[in-house]
């Protein structure tokens, strides 16, 4: 396959907040998609294993053929079986020498990382992004693989610095949505239009579906600090993982947790059930008391009184952002 050449093209400078973007305009954002053929998947793994009673199983293992419901038989001639153990691991593996070391050599001038399939390639035009997504979809094709054709997209990088018009700026990834963000600079006490990631909504659904499952809420006979025991290991994972970056949107989201628990507590003591504003001022005067009892309070999401009318804005925009609604003003 003969390779375009993209070394003559000007490197487009980047800005000084450009640093997940390193400098560059455009990313491709790169699901894949694989039936991964058998003799390439253990020509690899033959490269780094000699133990001939596990290359034959590995290749048992690859073949053995899937019994559908109503009893038919079919067999297997590509593709690793989903929900094993080690089948994340072939897979990783043909990934790395069919794309990572191709990317490598062959476009050293576009960073990229990559998790299990999902794979974003940096680059500094859209000439140049088009010309790499093309060279990929044919080494993908050749090595029996292809691109998520609906997800596979070229992302303009867009800030305060970069303001083309484009018709996609974000992407999801790993659970973080980026695109472009408010910030501010503490130095010159300026906002300004930055490229960042902070908690999707695809992930504050499932961490909602995860609240639904608190049996500790659900039960009105418990204490406070059995609540606190069930839930503050989870809340700790996700603050560890998605307060990483853009802290004030999981804040935000962090406050149902306290409307939930007012909820509970609304159930459990007569003085709070007449509204959710005498069970926050409840709440509140707890979290004063014991200000560590739940990890979101050390994260900083205390429970206030304006919780209530806070939520109802954040639930307006979360509709606007499913809908693709822009808000005038608003940049989240």
């Amino acid at each position: 396959m003969q390779r375009k050449d993209i070394h003559s093209e000007e490197p487009v400078a980047g800005n000084l907040h450009g640093g997940f973007c390193g400098g560059r305009k455009r990313v491709i954002c790169a699901p894949t998609r694989h039936n991964l053929p058998h003799d390439l998947l253990m020509k690899a793994v033959r490269k780094h294993m000699d133990s001939q009673w596990a290359l034959l199983y590995i290749e048992r293992w690859l073949v053995a053929p899937v019994q559908k419901a109503d009893g038919t038989i079919v067999p297997r001639t590509q593709g690793v079986p989903q929900g094993s153990v080690i089948g994340p691991v072939l897979s990783n593996l043909y990934l790395h020498y069919t794309m990572d070391l191709w990317l490598q050599r062959n476009y050293p001038q576009c960073p990229f990382e990559r998790f299990a399939d999902d794979s974003i390639v940096h680059c500094y035009t859209e000439r140049q992004a088009t010309i790499v997504k093309e060279a990929l979809e044919t080494r993908f094709a050749q090595c029996g693989l292809e691109m998520h054709k609906e997800k596979t997209k070229i992302v303009y990088c867009k800030d305060s610095n970069r303001r083309e018009k484009y018709h996609s700026v974000q992407f999801d990834f790993l659970g973080y949505t980026f695109k472009p963000r408010q910030a501010e600079n503490t130095v010159r006490m300026v906002s300004f239009t930055n490229w960042l990631p902070a908690v999707s909504n695809k992930s504050m659904t499932s961490m909602r579906k995860k609240m639904k499952e608190w049996s500790s809420l659900r039960t009105a006979g418990c204490q406070i600090e059995d609540i606190a025991s069930e839930i503050n290991p989870v809340i700790r994972g996700w603050i560890n993982y998605y307060g990483k970056f853009y802290k004030t949107k999981l804040k935000s989201f962090m406050r149902e947790i306290n409307l939930r628990i007012v909820k509970w507590a609304r159930s459990k003591y007569l003085k709070v059930r007449p509204t959710v504003l005498k069970g926050l001022k409840w709440l509140k005067a707890i979290s004063v008391k014991q200000p560590d009892l739940f990890t979101h309070w050390t994260f900083g999401v205390l429970p206030t009184v304006e919780d209530r009318s806070r939520m109802r804005r954040e639930s307006h925009v979360r509709i606007c952002e499913n809908f693709s609604v822009e808000i005038p003003g608003f940049t989240r």
